[in-house]
């Protein structure tokens, strides 16, 4: 079992090598212990991504392509960009935590992750990522619900994030400017998921990253209208009446549940 362990822990030095050595001289980080490393290069990775990818999008949508996918009176102020930005920031450090947490309780044994698909194979990889992917949906579902229904966790948490209530106030940098231990909350279904599933431990790490750059795309309010995918279309409703469109990476949580609100079939409902 040790060893089997180790190959986790040789894979995580692997990443930090590659993000750390690739930034800053070996002297800076080297020295520290393993688990700082690891939240370093998630820290990181995590502001690069973030900065990369709604700076690429923002540049892309308001001004190479200016007035293309939204009216000019929908493009956000760049004052409200860097507010969004500043926002992240001061949460970065702390959302970086949340993978550093997840690859210590994998490396230590806790989880049910597995190091290579060529364990299980590719059939059973597959059907365990549908599974994980459903609990991730779930969760966010409800832990979004909640921090919505329940009055304290909207008022001290959640409301951070929801000053940002129309079009003109959105943008790809808002996808995560929350308060920091709300950003946490909304993704900790990725690590539950780890105890209930066997998952693959590149692929976990891999979502969580992804996390970053779906939030830049459902938060630039251009409907991509791909069914069943909880687009920026559903989620800018979220923004303006605060009782619909809950779900994450799709709209089947909010059909069960029943509060889906669709952009195009249902626009008094939005309004």
């Amino acid at each position: 079992m040790e060893e089997y362990l180790q190959l986790f822990v040789k894979e995580t030095s692997f990443y930090n090598q590659i993000v750390l050595g690739s930034l800053l001289p070996q002297s800076l980080w080297n020295p520290l212990p393993h688990v700082l490393q690891t939240w370093l290069r998630n820290y990181i990775g995590g502001v690069l991504l973030y900065l990369l990818s709604g700076g690429l999008w923002a540049l892309y949508i308001y001004y190479w392509k200016r007035n293309l996918y939204l009216p000019k009176d929908s493009i956000p102020t760049n004052e409200a960009m860097l507010l969004q930005i500043k926002v992240a920031m001061k949460a970065m450090p702390w959302y970086s935590a949340l993978p550093t947490v997840s690859e210590y309780m994998i490396e230590s044994g806790w989880t049910r992750c597995f190091s290579s698909i060529s364990e299980i194979g590719l059939p059973a990889y597959l059907a365990y990522l549908a599974i994980y992917l459903t609990i991730v949906e779930f969760g966010i579902y409800w832990m979004h619900r909640e921090l919505h229904d329940i009055k304290p966790l909207y008022k001290y948490l959640h409301a951070t994030h929801h000053i940002y209530n129309k079009q003109n106030t959105l943008s790809p940098f808002a996808g995560l400017a929350f308060h920091p231990i709300d950003g946490i909350l909304q993704a900790v279904p990725h690590v539950i998921a780890l105890f209930l599933v066997p998952t693959h431990f590149l692929t976990h790490v891999l979502l969580l990253f992804c996390e970053c750059v779906w939030t830049t795309n459902i938060h630039d309010c251009i409907h991509g209208k791909v069914w069943p995918v909880m687009g920026a279309g559903y989620h800018t409703i979220h923004h303006t009446t605060y009782r619909h469109n809950y779900g994450h990476y799709t709209i089947w949580m909010d059909w069960m549940f029943g509060t889906l609100c669709d952009p195009e079939e249902n626009p008094k409902k939005a309004s």
